[in-house]
Formats: C-alpha cells, structure tokens, sequence
C-alpha cells in the first residue's frame, strides 16, 4: 500500500492541470510579477509583437531560471509555469470581456475559435515531448505553453477592443 500511496502522491504533486506535462509549479506568482506582465501588457496592448517581444520571458521566467544552464530543466520548466500563471489570467480575463461584448452569433464562434486554439496549443507544445523524448522536453513544452498562452491573451485584449 505504501508504495501505490507513494506513486499517487508523486503523480499529484507533480501535475500541472491543463498542459498534459508532469512538473511542478513550485508557487505562485508573485504580486510584483503579476504586476510587471500586467503593466507590460497594457503598454504594447495596441502593438502585439512588440507586447511579445518586451513582456514575454523577461519579466518573470527568465529572472526566476537565472543564467542560461544555471540550473535544471525541471526549475526552468517551473519558472516558465509561474509565468505561465500569470498569462492565463490575463487570458481568461480578456476572454471574459470579449465574449461580454459579443452577440450570441459572436459568442458561437468566438468559443469555437478558442477550442481551436486550445486544440492547436496542446498539440503544438506537446510535439516538443514526441520530437525530443528527454528532460529537455519538459522545459521546452513549459516555454512553449507560457508563450502561446501569452499570445493568446494579448491577442483576446486587442479584439476586446476592436
């Protein structure tokens, strides 16, 4: 029993619901790191690769994973789960506000757009653990998802907006 306890314990702690990847996101985000992608974001909320380019990774995952090699895939991989955090938030409030805008044939297809979406993220990222099979995957599927997750988000702000 002990051992099946064990398994079962190590299988929870390690979940990260939604990805489809085992790591652990080791806290939560932080106040001032919510905040700087938060500013960040509504400062290139009308230039969308610049939002990209200035406020994904710098912030949050790449001060948390420190010097490229410093530290192990799965830390990393973390670090890019904190952010990840962060983006989904974002996300989840701008999809909030789209669809609060929309009239019901909007609403049907926004929701399909976004299962797409998600469709497309999961099996985007996912490719990196089929392609590579190592440690490293973990890493790269975690970058992976915070990325896309944060494009989705700004993209959901600007046609809030439109």
């Amino acid at each position: 029993m002990g051992r099946w306890f064990f398994a079962a314990a190590v299988l929870a702690a390690f979940s990260l619901p939604g990805s489809g990847k085992l790591y652990a996101q080791s806290r939560m985000p932080s106040t001032q790191e919510v905040a700087a992608i938060r500013v960040c974001a509504k400062k290139y909320q009308d230039d969308l690769d610049a939002g990209e380019q200035r406020c994904l990774f710098k912030l949050v995952a790449d001060p948390c994973a420190g010097p490229p090699g410093s530290k192990d895939d799965a830390t990393v991989a973390d670090c890019y789960g904190i952010e990840s955090k962060i983006w989904d938030d974002l996300l989840n409030e701008n999809y909030r506000t789209l669809l609060g805008e929309l009239d019901a044939d909007q609403t049907a297809k926004a929701k399909a757009m976004q299962r797409a979406w998600i469709a497309y993220r999961d099996t985007t990222c996912g490719f990196y653990d089929d392609k590579i099979r190592g440690s490293m995957s973990v890493m790269m599927h975690a970058a992976c998802f915070t990325r896309e997750t944060a494009r989705r988000a700004m993209l959901l702000g600007f046609f809030s907006r439109l």
